[in-house]
């Protein structure tokens, strides 16, 4: 059967609410199989089948969608097509561009060229589908005819394909074997054949279900750290290459702008940033950053390692949960060529939220909150597509998962913020009352962990940084006596307080002020390499030595506290991001300065 301009098919709708579509008559159809609905050829997914009744979510708007509309099924998948032209790029929770400024596609559309109805056609002839579309890329082969090559073989590179080298790798559905042909250096359109392998064509673009992690040979438990270039993050709570962490946090507290801080100086190869339900105007800016800054690693813009998928809120409610799921498939993507890949979820809760609407639509037994009674489940299987590998190809690459998470009226003991929690290795907690007080980023040092903090500080002294794991459990030390001691102080007064407690005091006052305080729109504060993050909780930690031992020899805390402390403060701002040695000559005319106090 071919499928008409007009769509005839067996399939017709029965029952529409919201994203939920109810179909009967169709034949064969299998859980999560695409169909199509209505003229229009919305994309909806099988979620249910019971006694002849297709129940589907659609990633479309269904206003307009009636009882009776035609329905029919594709024969596959919801799936994701990979190849060149993602980095740079904008797209929706199914892939399709969004480039140009276009918020809205038409609907049935796939963004890449191909038409809903050539799918069924192509299923339906057992042909690959083919983009109407016929960029031409730049080809130039690294492999040969006559050598082995399997899944993970790398073939070629691609020439132009983002400021990351872009490998085109056999994908894992391609047969072991010989290559029996592969194309000359030159340029190539996007289906065109690049090589033969026992028989089987591999082109440019490769297709892949988005529920299915991609295979790798092997997980690692190594644990080099992710450097983000923000120090509370790096030195208190870090997070290793393939590790997982979520920024939960209330409204106003800064979980879109850490996210983009990440997302512009964390030391990764490539990052995806999947907006899913938050503001567009948040997502816009964030996208404007991107396309200005020039990426210090390549010298190119910071976009052109990176891919946009954009599912705001007010695009139709299910492309969230489907953009979460595509998001992980091209980080996948990308990690099968050997790169270490971060993928920022902005955020999870929303995600959440269209599970929960599509599990009240459709019936299913509420859990708590009226959240899906799956919902543990699917946040574990979000984070567990993470990890560090070994590729097919043999090379050692990563998936670092960090997920916002948006708890209704900022209540920590939500269902989706405790869940995650138990899934990840990290937590930056951002607390209401730091923000409020203009502290930035505003992580909790009460309500924060990282479960890799004592693997990390092993690597740290293996590459030569002996006092890593000392420095920060001083730091952490000072943070909780301070909390401690301010509140004895609020009951009592700080006068009352003994002159070391007072030390103790200022001493955690300069580690918020001088070390964990960090201006995203400062050109010098905005990154901070690990030198420079040693050398400036070094000279916290110092001067704190050096207030202590003058209240010891019997300096009066008055006089202590007020000494001009300003330039400690200072310092993180007033030498570049990778400035160390500066830090140190603040330290040094600080401590000679303090010396001299009596």
């Amino acid at each position: 059967m071919v499928v008409s301009e007009t769509l005839s098919a067996d399939g017709y709708v029965t029952r529409v609410n919201g994203p939920l579509v109810e179909i009967r008559g169709l034949q064969g159809v299998a859980m999560f199989e695409v169909v199509l609905v209505g003229e229009s050829r919305l994309a909806a997914e099988v979620v249910s089948i019971q006694d002849g009744t297709v129940s589907a979510q659609v990633y479309e708007y269904t206003g307009g969608l009636r009882v009776g509309d035609p329905s029919v099924g594709t024969g596959a998948p919801l799936v994701a097509r990979l190849g060149p032209g993602l980095l740079g790029s904008t797209r929706d929770g199914l892939l399709r561009s969004l480039s140009g400024g276009a918020a809205w596609l038409t609907p049935g559309a796939l963004g890449d060229g191909t038409s809903a109805t050539s799918i069924v056609e192509a299923n339906e002839a057992g042909t690959p589908t083919r983009s109407t579309r016929s960029r031409p890329w730049s080809f130039e082969p690294v492999a040969a005819e006559g050598d082995e090559a399997g899944p993970g073989t790398r073939l070629g590179r691609i020439v132009g394909a983002g400021s990351v080298e872009h490998r085109l790798m056999v994908p894992p559905a391609v047969t072991s074997g010989r290559v029996d042909w592969i194309a000359e250096p030159g340029e190539l359109t996007e289906d065109s054949p690049a090589a033969v392998i026992a028989g089987q064509e591999v082109a440019l673009f490769e297709s892949w279900p988005v529920r299915r992690p991609r295979p790798a040979r092997s997980r690692k438990e190594d644990a080099i750290p992710l450097a983000t270039g923000q120090r509370v993050l790096d030195l208190l709570y870090p997070v290793r290459l393939g590790g997982a962490a979520a920024v939960p946090g209330g409204f106003g507290t800064g979980k879109t702008v850490l996210l983009q801080q990440l997302a512009k100086w964390c030391s990764a190869d490539v990052i995806v940033y999947v907006g899913c339900g938050e503001r567009g105007n948040e997502l816009v800016d964030a996208m404007s950053d991107l396309a200005q800054l020039t990426d210090p690693r390549t010298g190119s813009r910071l976009a052109d390692r990176t891919v946009v998928i954009a599912n705001t809120s007010n695009m139709p409610v299910m492309a969230r949960q489907a953009s979460i799921a595509t998001g992980m498939t091209v980080a996948e993507y990308y990690r099968d060529m050997g790169h270490d890949v971060v993928l920022l979820a902005d955020s999870t809760s929303r995600w959440a939220e269209a599970l929960r609407e599509f599990s009240s639509r459709s019936g299913q037994l509420p859990a708590e909150e009226g959240f899906p009674a799956n919902l543990a489940s699917e946040i574990a299987a979000f984070y567990q597509r993470g990890g560090r590998f070994e590729t097919l190809g043999g090379d050692t690459a990563s998936i670092t998962v960090i997920g916002a998470v948006s708890p209704p009226g900022g209540d920590m003991s939500e269902p989706v913020t405790i869940h995650t929690e138990r899934f990840v290795r990290s937590l930056w907690s951002l607390d209401r009352d730091l923000a409020y007080s203009r502290h930035y980023p505003a992580v909790s040092w009460q309500r924060s962990f990282s479960r890799d903090a004592d693997v990390v500080g092993n690597w740290h002294v293996a590459e030569g940084r002996a006092n890593w794991p000392h420095d920060r459990a001083r730091v952490i030390s000072l943070l909780g006596e301070g909390d401690r001691l301010a509140s004895v102080a609020e009951l009592v007064g700080l006068s009352a307080l003994p002159d070391h407690e007072r030390m103790v005091l200022l001493g955690a006052r300069l580690v918020r002020e001088a070390f964990l305080q960090q201006s995203a729109l400062s050109e010098n504060d905005a990154t901070c390499s690990t030198a420079k993050q040693l050398a400036l909780v070094e000279l916290v930690l110092a001067v704190h030595d050096a207030t202590i031992e003058l209240a010891t020899s019997g300096v009066s805390a008055a006089t202590i506290e007020g000494f001009d402390l300003s330039d400690v403060v200072r310092a993180r701002d007033e030498v570049g991001p990778d400035d160390a040695e500066g830090v140190q000559a603040i330290s040094t005319t600080v401590l000679e300065r303090l010396r001299a106090v009596s």
